[in-house]
């Protein structure tokens, strides 16, 4: 261990977890080191769907995992649990946390552990691990996108969706999106998107038909629902829809296999949170390998909507919740 730790800190509690669950904070004990892990004092945390959902007991953290919410985390390393890992220590660092990121001090796998780029700060690092990993995640593991492909990203200026637009352009990849206001839609354009669809107003499967008649090589799909019958129209050959979240709902109303079967379609679920520590390490260490020179040179950076105080965590929940903003929210500790 380094330094002398307080033995409790505070942590982002919920309090009747459902519709009518309320936020607080209070003492707790500080998070024991397994091996392999360092210990960080929070400097900020990303907000994210995945604690809005665990809040409501919809998203319970995998066993063993943290039941404090935050998945991600920015801070200095201040102990760790072996000594080969000792020259972590004051390192500025962010990544994904296995649960327990709203709270003073977190536990971090220090093979999730990334250091903060060169010029960066510690909140902007604090809104880049959950997005940018699920994004990187979905394009190229799981898509396994190539330059030149056409590729179809729902929910354009989330913040997964706005990390999707600058790693694909980063790729030179063709990108479509889906937003919910004319606002969004220019947004996402300055970022990288070739076509912006106002869902609102126009049919994005008509409109894509007629933009991209060969059809979509890969969807990145957070909606679910009623849109996977559209999707599955407006595949290329050997084209992917990834559904990442089902915000849309988790029943699809007359799905109709043929159009999977035409186009050697591929449907795939996933998610990032219940992969294990080998998954993640991997993750992790591809993301950066391929990306870290695009940050060091601010090419790409996280969208951040708006920054909240350690007070404000339950207006950052309301207005993720409203959907009504562009990129990402955070909860800064200092």
């Amino acid at each position: 261990m380094a330094t002398t730790l307080p033995t409790t800190m505070q942590a982002v509690c919920v309090d009747s977890p459902g519709r009518d669950s309320q936020l607080r904070w209070q003492d707790c004990a500080l998070p024991k080191l397994k091996p392999g892990e360092v210990l960080l004092k929070v400097a900020a945390f990303g907000i994210n769907r995945a604690d809005l959902m665990q809040r409501q007991g919809l998203y319970p953290p995998p066993p063993g995992d943290s039941t404090i919410l935050g998945l991600e985390a920015a801070g200095i390393v201040v102990a760790v649990a072996d000594d080969n890992l000792s020259p972590l220590l004051g390192r500025a660092v962010f990544g994904l946390v296995n649960g327990g990121g709203y709270a003073d001090y977190v536990a971090i796998p220090a093979t999730q552990a990334m250091a903060v780029p060169e010029g960066w700060s510690l909140q902007q690092a604090a809104a880049t691990a959950e997005t940018f990993l699920t994004a990187y995640q979905l394009l190229f593991l799981l898509g396994e996108a190539t330059e030149g492909q056409r590729v179809l990203i729902h929910a354009g200026a989330s913040g997964v969706g706005t990390s999707a637009i600058q790693l694909a352009k980063a790729r030179q990849l063709q990108i479509a999106v889906t937003v919910g206001t004319a606002d969004k839609a220019a947004f996402c354009r300055q970022l990288g998107a070739d076509i912006a669809i106002n869902y609102r107003e126009q049919d994005f499967s008509e409109e894509l038909a007629a933009a991209w008649p060969e059809g979509v090589a890969l969807v990145l799909d957070p909606v679910a629902g009623s849109y996977l019958n559209s999707e599955a129209s407006l595949l290329a050959v050997d084209g992917k829809i990834i559904i990442y979240a089902m915000m849309g709902g988790r029943k699809i109303p007359e799905f109709d296999l043929s159009l999977l079967f035409k186009k050697r379609g591929q449907l795939l679920c996933s998610t990032l949170r219940n992969r294990d520590a080998a998954y993640k390490a991997e993750l992790t260490r591809r993301f950066h390998a391929d990306f870290a020179a695009d940050f060091a040179a601010k090419s790409i950076e996280p969208v951040i909507a708006a920054v909240f105080s350690r007070e404000e965590v339950e207006q950052a929940h309301q207005l993720l919740a409203s959907n009504q903003t562009i990129g990402k929210l955070l909860v800064t500790l200092e």
